[in-house]
């Protein structure tokens, strides 16, 4: 899959479990296309939607995987980040997040990057875990806002990701995990951009970063 692609056997820490798609399911197949487009090192075309797919099937499969990415990445810094270091949630001095998921928290709440971040990875969970709008079984349809859901559940990953450039990016170098975080981000925001997935306001916090990622790439094609 994607994610062992990019980490090999590395070390399994995560944050949170992490997410598997069962064998033998279509979702398991698109899955492993997607590891052997990703190896392939075009990433434009390892995020295009294969032929005669269904989108939905396409972003519920790549939304899997990019929760697995951050929750292996987010777990190898979890040490650096605490109550004390990070007691509100950021990405850099201009971007702050307040946390509410409209069900059990639904006013805004302000607290520290970890507890954020366990609130946005369980809430993911519970979200993946849903078979009603993350249908694993051949078959069964998604529901009608699906990608609207999708496109939300992104927008949050998106933030644990300037989290770790704004706040951590010099503990991620020295535990020699640039390379994959620049990876996985990559993949990541090609992604959101393929299918207009995130707005562009709201990748602000890395719009830099995200420039400089994609110009580079267009200098190759």
């Amino acid at each position: 899959m994607a994610m062992e692609f990019l980490f090999g056997s590395r070390s399994s820490k995560t944050f949170k479990p992490k997410k598997n798609i069962p064998e033998g399911t279509h979702q398991y197949d698109l899955m492993k296309h997607a590891a052997a487009t990703l190896g392939s090192g075009n990433l434009r075309n390892a995020v295009a939607l294969p032929d005669g797919e269904d989108l939905n099937e396409w972003v519920a499969v790549n939304t899997v995987d990019f929760f697995n990415q951050i929750n292996m990445l987010y777990g190898t810094i979890t040490e650096f980040c605490t109550e004390e270091s990070c007691g509100i949630m950021s990405a850099g001095p201009k971007y702050e997040y307040h946390w509410a998921d409209g069900l059990t928290v639904k006013k805004p709440i302000k607290c520290s990057a970890p507890k954020y971040i366990d609130y946005l990875m369980t809430w993911v969970q519970d979200q993946l875990d849903d078979e009603t709008l993350f249908p694993s079984k051949i078959g069964v349809p998604f529901p009608k806002n699906f990608l609207a859901s999708a496109k939300t559940i992104l927008k949050r990953l998106f933030r644990v990701y300037a989290h770790i450039y704004h706040q951590h990016f010099s503990e991620v170098v020295t535990l020699g995990e640039e390379a994959h975080l620049n990876t996985s981000f990559k993949h990541f925001i090609f992604f959101v951009q393929e299918f207009n997935l995130i707005e562009r306001r709201e990748l602000a916090p890395l719009q830099e970063l995200i420039d400089k990622l994609t110009a580079k790439d267009e200098r190759q094609i």
